[in-house]
C-alpha cells in the first residue's frame, strides 16, 4: 500500500518536471501506518470538528499529502489534479496550501511553520476538551517535519512552550533521513533531536521508519503518552530508487524517466504512470471510509446535547455588532476627554468586547503589562481560559495563532512590540495568504517611545507591513479611533489585523463617534473652507496634524486634516470617495516612520514628513523635535516651502 504513494509521487513529479520526491518515497511507510491505524478523520466529512489534524510541516513534500488524498478518496482530489501537479491555477500547488483542498490543514513551505501551527491546533483543542469535555472534543494533531524544519529556530520556540504546556496530544513524526539539500546534515548540524525534545518535557521516541511493527508500536504509545511525543523516524531519503535513495539529489529534483522505471521495477510495481491497482486503491478508499461510525455517533451527540450545543456555537465565531453599550462607553470617553495612550484604549476597549464574546483568545510575548492585552475578564486558567503566556516567543506566537485561527473556536489576538513584528513576519505573511482571522496587537509604534532608543523604535516596520497583500494595518489617533479599530478587526473574517499603538499618550481629536469612519481607511478630521493644502497624517501624528492646522489658520493659510488610519482600508475605497478625500490640493504627509510608500499621495509636489533613520535614545519629546516632527518646525517648514 506505501508503494500506491511512492509511485504517484515520483509519476506526479516527473509530469511536472519539478518537486521532491525524496520525502514522499522515505516516509510512505509511516504514513500508511498513521492513516491505517491510527489518524480520525472521514472522507465524507472533511471538516469534522473532531478530526485528528495531520499538518505537512516539511510542505516540499506535498506530493506525500496530495496522494494520500487522492487514495483515501477525498471527493475534492482525483488523478487529473495530481497529474496537474504544480501547474498554474491546479489545486495541487508545489507547496500545500490551505483552501484548495480538504486534505490541506494549513499553508506550509516556510519550514517549521506546520510544526508551529501545530501547536496552536493543540492548544486550542486542549482548550476546548476542558470546556466540552472529551464527548465532544478529542483529538490528536499529527505533524511531519523535517530536518530542514527542526534546524529552524521556530522550532525551538515550538518545542519549548508545547512541553511547558504539556500538550500531550501533539504528536511529531520527525522524517529523519540525515539528508539536506547541501548534502549530509552532519555537514550543518549535530544536534541530538531525541535529548533535545525530552530536555523540554516531551517523549521521544526512535524507530526505523521502515519496519512496520516499530512503527506500530511508536504510534500506539504516542497516542497514550502524557506529554507530547516526537517519534524520530529513521528513514531512507528516495526510498526504491536504486541510484538516487540516501542521496541530496533525489531531494528535490525529478528521478528522470529512467530512474522512475529502475524505482517501480525495485518496488515490484507496474511501469505505468499514475497506475494503482484496484485492490490496493480499494484497500485505501477503505481506510477513507473507516470512521464513518465514528462521526456519526459524534454528530449525534453534540448535536443531541447540551454541551454539544454550545460546542456548535463556540466553533461559529460570532459576527461583530455594535451594541448600545459600546455607544455608551464611547460617549463618556468623549466627556471625560483625557489624554491616553492607544495601548492603554486598546485594552479599555478590549475590556468591553471581551464581555461580549467568547471567541477572543489574547496573549502577549511576555509583555503583557506594556501591550495591555490582559483585561479584568482575562482568564489563564481554568474552562474559561481566555487569555496565553507565549514568553519570549514572537515568532511561535503569531504562527500559534494562526493554528488557532485554522482550529476554528478562537479569533486570536497577541502582543508584542511593532519593532519586534519583524520576529513575526513570516507568520503573518502566512495568516494574510490563509486569510485567517488574527489581530496583532504591536505597542510602542514609534520614536514616540522614547529612552529605549533605536533598537526599540520602529522606522521600517510600518511600511513592511503595509506592503503584506491582505493584511490590514490600523494606526488609530485617539481612544475613538482606536475602538473603531478593534471593531474593524472583529468584522473583518477573512483579513488578518495589525494594531499599531502608541506608548505615549495622545489627546481625544474624535468628538463623534455613532458612525465608524476607520472603516474608511481615511477621512477628514478637520475642515475649512477652500484648503490650500491637506495635511494627511496617522496615529499620534494626527494631533501634531491639528497643530498645524491651528498654526497655520492663525497665519491666514486654510487647510485640512486627514486622518488615514489605514492605506489599505482607503486604497479599497471606490475612485469618487478617494478623490473626495485627497483632492488636488497641495499635500503634506506626518508620520513618524519611514516615508516609503507614501509619495504616491503626493504627486510630485507637497512634503513628507517622516523618519528616515535610525532613532535616538532621549525622550519622545525631544526626538520629535530632534527629526523635525514637532508642529512649530513643520509649520515654519511648510510656509517656507510653498506660502512665502
Amino acid at each position: 500500500m506505501a508503494n500506491a504513494i511512492r509511485t504517484l509521487s515520483i509519476d506526479a513529479i516527473q509530469e511536472a518536471n519539478s518537486g521532491h520526491p525524496g520525502l514522499p518515497l522515505g516516509l510512505a511507510d509511516v504514513a500508511t501506518m498513521l492513516f491505517k491505524y491510527y489518524l480520525k478523520f472521514d472522507v465524507s466529512n472533511p471538516k469534522w470538528l473532531n478530526r485528528d489534524r495531520f499538518i505537512l510541516s516539511a510542505g516540499h513534500g506535498s506530493m506525500l499529502l496530495y496522494a494520500l488524498s487522492y487514495l483515501t478518496g477525498y471527493k475534492d482530489t482525483n488523478l487529473k489534479q495530481l497529474k496537474d501537479f504544480r501547474k498554474l491555477g491546479s489545486k495541487t500547488a508545489g507547496h500545500p496550501e490551505y483552501g484548495l483542498l480538504n486534505c490541506i490543514e494549513t499553508t506550509t513551505g516556510p519550514l517549521g511553520q506546520g510544526l508551529a501551527n501545530a501547536v496552536g491546533m493543540a492548544i486550542s483543542e486542549k482548550i476546548l476538551n476542558k470546556k466540552f469535555g472529551s464527548s465532544i472534543i478529542d483529538h490528536k494533531t499529527w505533524v511531519v517535519v523535517g530536518d530542514g524544519c527542526l534546524m529552524e529556530g521556530i522550532s525551538q520556540e515550538a518545542i519549548s512552550i508545547a512541553g511547558h504546556m504539556n500538550l500531550k496530544k501533539l504528536i511529531v513524526l520527525f522524517d529523519d533521513n540525515g539528508i539536506s539539500i547541501d548534502g549530509k546534515t552532519s555537514l550543518a548540524t549535530s544536534d541530538n533531536q531525541l535529548q533535545r525534545f525530552k530536555a523540554c518535557n516531551w517523549n521521544a521516541i526512535s524507530i526505523d521508519g521502515h519496519n512496520y511493527d516499530q512503527i506500530n508500536s511508536a504510534l500506539q504509545a504516542a497516542q497514550k503518552a502524557k506529554k507530547p511525543t516526537l517519534v524520530s523516524c529513521k528513514t531512507i531519503i528516495g526510498y526504491g530508487s536504486p541510484n538516487k535513495s540516501g542521496k541530496s539529489e533525489c531531494h528535490g529534483a525529478p528521478l528522470g524517466i529512467d530512474e522512475v522505471k529502475n524505482t517501480k521495477d525495485f518496488l515490484k510495481c507496474k511501469n505505468k504512470s499514475f497506475f494503482v491497482p484496484d485492490k490496493i486503491l480499494n484497500h485505501w478508499r477503505n481506510i477513507g471510509n473507516r470512521n464513518k461510525k465514528k462521526f456519526s455517533k459524534w454528530k449525534s451527540r453534540v448535536n443531541t446535547s447540551k454541551v454539544g450545543k454550545e460546542f456548535l456555537k463556540q466553533m461559529k465565531k460570532s459576527v461583530y455588532k455594535r451594541k448600545s453599550d459600546v455607544n455608551y462607553f464611547l460617549s463618556n470617553k468623549i466627556i471625560s476627554a483625557k489624554e491616553e495612550a492607544t495601548r492603554k484604549s486598546s485594552q479599555n476597549a478590549l475590556e468591553l468586547l471581551l464581555n461580549d464574546s467568547n471567541n477572543l483568545l489574547g496573549g502577549s510575548a511576555d509583555l503583557t503589562a506594556s501591550n495591555l492585552t490582559r483585561v479584568s475578564t482575562s482568564k489563564t486558567k481554568g474552562k474559561n481560559l481566555n487569555y496565553l503566556y507565549y514568553g519570549v516567543r514572537e515568532h511561535i506566537m503569531a504562527a500559534a495563532m494562526n493554528g488557532i485561527s485554522l482550529h476554528g473556536a478562537f479569533v486570536p489576538y497577541g502582543g508584542t512590540f511593532l519593532i519586534f513584528s519583524d520576529y513575526c513576519k513570516n507568520s503573518i505573511r502566512l495568516s494574510a495568504l490563509m486569510k485567517q482571522q488574527v489581530i496583532y496587537v504591536f505597542t510602542h509604534d514609534s520614536i514616540g517611545l522614547g529612552e529605549d532608543g533605536p533598537t526599540h523604535q520602529p522606522v521600517e516596520q510600518l511600511a513592511g507591513l503595509r506592503a503584506i497583500p491582505n493584511l490590514t494595518v490600523l494606526r488609530p489617533c485617539d481612544a475613538i479611533e482606536t475602538f473603531e479599530s478593534w471593531e474593524i478587526a472583529l468584522m473583518q473574517k477573512n483579513t488578518p489585523t495589525a494594531l499599531a499603538l502608541s506608548r505615549q499618550s495622545v489627546p481625544l481629536v474624535r468628538s463623534d463617534y455613532k458612525v465608524n469612519k476607520s472603516i474608511m481607511g481615511a477621512y477628514v478630521i478637520k475642515k475649512s473652507k477652500n484648503p490650500k493644502i491637506k495635511i494627511i497624517a496617522t496615529g499620534s501624528e494626527v494631533s501634531v496634524a491639528i497643530k498645524v492646522f491651528n498654526n497655520l489658520k492663525k497665519l491666514k493659510i486654510s487647510s485640512q486634516v486627514i486622518s488615514m488610519p489605514s492605506m489599505e482600508l482607503f486604497e479599497a475605497q471606490n475612485e469618487s470617495y478617494k478623490k473626495k478625500i485627497l483632492g488636488d490640493e497641495l499635500k503634506v504627509i506626518i508620520e513618524a516612520a519611514s516615508d516609503f510608500g507614501w509619495h504616491k499621495y503626493i504627486n510630485g509636489k507637497g512634503r513628507i514628513f517622516g523618519v528616515n533613520s535610525f532613532g535616538e535614545s532621549g525622550k519622545g519629546e525631544d526626538l520629535y523635535k530632534h527629526f523635525g516632527l514637532d508642529d512649530s518646525m513643520i509649520t515654519k517648514q511648510i510656509v517656507k516651502e510653498y506660502f512665502k
